[in-house]
């Protein structure tokens, strides 16, 4: 009889609790009672995490966002075991490195998993190619072969010419260039990347952003991403956990957050996203309107285009958008209404859905796109 596979994911964390102060075994069996943070902290305990649980898939960006004190730092170092839960469980490709040995965790964060820190951690005194090659050093690669790797991973991150230069001589995104190829060339299995981009400008900041996205299209790492920054957050995230006071108050992607917040907190942490930079196209289309939806030759949208490329396509078609899957099948079409509603007009256009020709346009999407072209135009 032949046996079943079981699937696991890639990460899972299982109520995760990291409690520091005195009898933090005790301070867990408080908390699991119903007691707040407030109250240990009046016994000088400090319950950093709570009860934290997720899994993260193969291939995903897994974002844990959070303000200052959130724990969400906490939580990343218990990932990888430079911090012991106080409770709970981690499983890496379903075996346990809560319960692994020193020597067996060190091989495995040498060889499997990565870190980026916010502030580069670069050697001054190494070139970049050094510095990009030290963790394949750690784990005793051949000079030769760990040179390679690395000049590898520095010309995907854009720093092909830069391998024999100090870290002094490059700025601040470039030196963070430097962090993320020293990561990929040990070819690790999870990338845990904390506040990696919040020393940076914001341009810079942005460049960077595009660069882990651009990564993640060609290498599909996994990765566990830690911010402050809500847009950062949304912007990468394909799964998003918000924490607050130590706990994790809502799981899910970009989209359910800002269509679905759980809670007051999750609600005013929204409030000011541009959710047009955010949401795509599969969230606000609706079922073909018409049955010769995308048979003419007009521009149509990826389920994936957002919003705010959707109204630059809107205002030049002179009828619902349609929106065609990969193999080009129309799957949905946009109707204008949904875009007036969503950019912020004050009245849906009312009547049947317009042809080919027809020439009105809703301000509200007019001035969407426009606002669209210009940044490009900038940009």
């Amino acid at each position: 009889m032949a046996t079943r596979e079981v699937y696991v994911s890639r990460l899972q964390a299982d109520g995760l609790y990291k409690v520091f102060g005195r009898a933090p075994d005790e301070a867990v069996r408080r908390l699991e009672a119903g007691a707040d943070r407030g109250e240990l902290r009046a016994d000088g305990t400090t319950a950093a995490v709570i009860d934290a649980s997720f899994t993260v898939e193969p291939g995903q960006i897994f974002v844990v966002m959070g303000l200052s004190g959130s724990g969400k730092s906490t939580l990343l170092r218990m990932l990888n075991g430079l911090l012991e839960p106080t409770a709970g469980r981690v499983l890496f490709d379903g075996r346990d490195l809560t319960s692994l040995p020193a020597r067996d965790l060190r091989r495995v964060r040498a060889t499997k998993i990565s870190m980026v820190f916010q502030h580069f951690a670069l050697f001054p005194h190494r070139s970049v190619l050094e510095n990009a090659a030290y963790g394949l050093e750690v784990q005793g690669v051949p000079r030769a072969e760990r040179e390679q790797r690395a000049a590898e991973a520095l010309e995907l991150c854009g720093l092909g010419g830069w391998a024999a230069s100090w870290p002094n001589e490059l700025s601040g995104g470039m030196q963070q260039r430097v962090g993320l190829a020293r990561a990929l060339a040990t070819d690790a299995d999870l990338l845990l990347m904390d506040e990696s981009f919040s020393a940076l400008d914001p341009l810079i900041r942005r460049d960077m952003q595009d660069q882990l996205l651009e990564l993640q299209k060609r290498l599909k790492k996994t990765i566990v991403f830690i911010t402050h920054d809500l847009n950062e957050a949304m912007r990468l995230g394909d799964r998003i956990a918000v924490m607050r006071d130590g706990r994790i108050v809502q799981l899910g992607s970009a989209e359910d957050i800002l269509l679905r917040p759980e809670g007051d907190y999750v609600a005013s942490f929204i409030q000011d996203v541009d959710r047009s930079r955010v949401l795509t196209a599969s969230a606000v289309m609706t079922a073909p309107d018409r049955p010769d939806a995308g048979q003419c030759d007009c521009p149509s949208v990826a389920p994936d285009t957002t919003v705010a490329e959707l109204c630059a396509v809107s205002a030049r078609v002179p009828h619902p958008v349609a929106v065609r899957d990969p193999e080009g099948n129309v799957v949905g079409t946009v109707p204008q209404q949904k875009l007036v509603a969503f950019v912020g007009g004050d009245d849906e256009p009312q009547g049947r859905p317009a042809a080919c020709g027809d020439a009105a346009r809703p301000a509200a999407v007019k001035t969407a796109s426009q606002n669209t072209e210009k940044e490009a135009a900038h940009a």
